[in-house]
């Protein structure tokens, strides 16, 4: 629990090289406060916001831990990126996780945020909690990875990579890249128990063909009215097959 008094900063809109985060709207910014509380610097709220249930379990929770709440339209109206925002959480940006899991979800150079977070909030309903993230990548700390996490990356482990090679050096878990020239059809195997990497490629390129010779390539089959299953969809089914035994 906080106690310490906080410095006043001047926050600007989101950068990548900021030091502060934040968090758009009522429950992503519970979760940073329910699961990140030592990085929240504070909740500021609008005028404008109507209490409702959810806000005063906002309220309760920033009063319990000591994270100051503070009024301020203007600088709401500077920081966020859509109309319509009315509470936003501001944290410091934490250093990452430096190892790996036993089940890892490993994406090589994710371009896209929305797809970014909408695989953390999968990857969270099925119990996945270990990220691997290959650079060249997007920014997880983004505003817009967490708003469309819903705040699931406050739950998870995330390890980043400078390289698929730097990554390929550290992992002894047993491989599975999804691609579409894999050799195995997903829901015709049964996935190892224990220590496994669950490894996806890039929305517009996919993974490399040399991982087809990397642990046991998967493809997930569909009809050939389609050339690819976007990167989120594919995720969730992997993961669902992955969980379901």
């Amino acid at each position: 629990m906080k106690t310490e008094i906080r410095t006043e900063h001047k926050l600007s809109k989101y950068d990548r090289d900021s030091e502060y985060s934040y968090t758009f709207g009522i429950f992503p910014t519970f979760e940073l406060v329910e699961k990140r509380t030592q990085y929240v610097e504070k909740i500021l709220l609008s005028t404008k916001l109507k209490i409702s249930a959810d806000v005063e379990k906002l309220l309760n929770i920033c009063r319990e831990r000591h994270i100051e709440i503070k009024y301020d339209d203007r600088l709401i109206e500077r920081l966020a990126s859509k109309e319509n925002c009315f509470v936003i959480g501001v944290f410091k940006k934490y250093t990452l996780s430096n190892h790996l899991g036993e089940k890892n979800l490993v994406l090589v150079s994710p371009s896209d945020m929305g797809n970014l977070g909408t695989i953390m909030r999968t990857m969270l309903g099925f119990g996945i909690k270990d990220l691997v993230i290959v650079k060249p990548a997007v920014d997880v700390f983004n505003p817009k990875v967490i708003r469309a996490s819903m705040g699931a990356i406050f739950s998870l482990n995330i390890t980043e990579y400078d390289s698929l090679g730097e990554y390929l050096s550290h992992s002894t878990n047993k491989k599975y890249p999804f691609m579409l020239k894999g050799k195995k059809i997903l829901g015709t195997f049964t996935f190892d128990s224990d220590n496994v990497d669950l490894i996806f490629g890039n929305e517009a390129s996919g993974l490399p063909d040399e991982m087809l010779d990397v642990g046991e390539s998967v493809l997930i089959k569909h009809s050939s009215a389609i050339d690819s299953l976007n990167l989120p969809i594919s995720v969730g089914i992997a993961l669902y097959e992955f969980t379901k035994e």
